[in-house]
């Protein structure tokens, strides 16, 4: 926000000017969620194959909750997950570990036994500082291979293969 107020890659804006843009951008985005927006190819019937599996899923954002949540339910997609984290939801978001931890705890599992997948370095690090293994899948916001996730994927449906032997 601060960037799209001065023009300025580090720019600061004034407080009053950046709660007023703030505030805009939240409603306008809130009241557009899914306009523009589609799960990646392959979403959908990759987490209906983790869920004959029977895995508890999990969505953990920095996005507001209150984004987060509506923008599930109108991707259609909301049900698929029984935790759904947002970056306002703990006192720590990702890169954190919170996040990640207190999914586990959640889930009645330990680090090791949750498997992140991710398209950021923030996902990465969370899971590296987690303890939990990590997938990067190959679209999103960042090249898949500068990441330093174990593992590479194309599709979320791939998932599927990896899940169902372990």
């Amino acid at each position: 926000m601060h960037r799209a107020i001065t023009d300025e890659r580090d720019g600061r804006a004034e407080a009053s000017l950046w709660e007023r843009g703030y505030t805009f951008f939240v409603q306008h985005y809130h009241a557009h969620l899914a306009e523009h927006t589609r799960a990646y190819p392959g979403v959908e019937d990759g987490l209906s194959l983790l869920r004959v599996l029977k895995l508890p899923l999990a969505v953990i954002t920095n996005k507001s909750v209150r984004l987060a949540v509506p923008l599930l339910e109108q991707l259609g997609l909301r049900e698929q997950f029984s935790v759904i984290l947002g970056g306002d939801s703990l006192p720590e978001k990702k890169p954190s570990a919170l996040p990640l931890l207190h999914t586990c705890e959640n889930f009645g599992i330990k680090p090791e036994d949750l498997l992140m997948v991710g398209d950021s370095a923030n996902d990465i690090k969370a899971a590296r500082q987690a303890g939990s293994p990590v997938i990067a899948v190959n679209y999103g916001y960042a090249p898949a291979e500068t990441l330093g996730a174990d593992q590479i994927i194309g599709n979320l449906a791939e998932l599927y293969d990896l899940m169902k032997n372990n």
